[in-house]
């Protein structure tokens, strides 16, 4: 495989990253982000790269540029979609790593994102393999997606924070660990839970509405989730203190 990542620029491209987005989610059209987005946001200071095999789209990543309080610009990585052809092959973090070079080349020093707390897979790599943190759980963000992937569950997310010139990066994305403080809290979710989701959703619910809780409570106390690990039981989200601003 001979994976190219590029910036997308053109109707054509951003078409083709519309398409993608049908096939990865299943999304009907309410949901889909449409090309004129994609447009604009490749206007106003957002990125948009797509992963080719050949001339094929295979993946793609859209951010859109963001202005928080107390810091200043950022980005929002709002979507990266891999095909289901192409999963476990790197292209997610080939996405991923475009992002970072082409944002640590305009100055910019965060980049953030939403993920769904109950797919472990995601937050293993979010946390360990990109060096992301969590401080905020926000409750239903889309309401009740299109997406079969989802389940008709609510769309509660967990929000990726990626310092992506701190110490705690650099050591992730060279696959090494920086040292971290004392974990105070864990947030079991069971590794089981892709298939409770489609054989039962009501106990899917009950675990999603325990864990919204628990991070809450978590982060109300003033914890960070500061690493993941994996077993044959559980994916466990490690929350300890980290220190606010680049996290370097």
């Amino acid at each position: 495989m001979s994976i190219v990542v590029r910036a997308l620029n053109s109707q054509d491209e951003f078409h083709d990253a519309v398409e993608l987005q049908k096939e990865i989610w299943q999304f009907k059209d309410m949901d889909l982000l449409p090309r004129r987005l994609f447009v604009v946001a490749t206007k106003v200071g957002g990125q948009a790269f797509g992963a080719y095999d050949g001339g094929r789209m295979v993946g793609f990543a859209l951010a859109i540029p963001g202005m928080k309080q107390g810091y200043g610009a950022y980005l929002h990585s709002h979507m990266v979609g891999v095909a289901a052809s192409h999963r476990n092959q790197g292209v997610g973090r080939m996405l991923k790593l475009a992002q970072r070079d082409d944002a640590l080349a305009r100055g910019i020093d965060l980049m953030e994102w939403t993920f769904d707390p109950l797919e472990i897979k995601n937050a293993f790599f979010n946390i360990e393999r990109l060096g992301a943190v969590v401080r905020r759980y926000v409750l239903n963000q889309y309401g009740i997606s299109t997406s079969v992937l989802h389940t008709g569950l609510p769309t509660d997310r967990c929000v990726a924070e990626w310092w992506m010139r701190s110490e705690r990066v650099v050591k992730a994305l060279a696959g090494e660990r920086s040292e971290r403080s004392e974990i105070e809290s864990r947030i079991q979710v069971p590794s089981d839970i892709e298939e409770i989701r489609v054989k039962e959703p009501a106990r899917a619910r009950e675990i999603q509405g325990v864990i919204s809780e628990q991070f809450g409570n978590a982060f109300d106390r003033g914890l960070t989730v500061i690493g993941f690990e994996r077993s044959e039981a559980t994916g466990d989200y490690l929350l300890g203190q980290f220190e606010s601003g680049r996290g370097e």
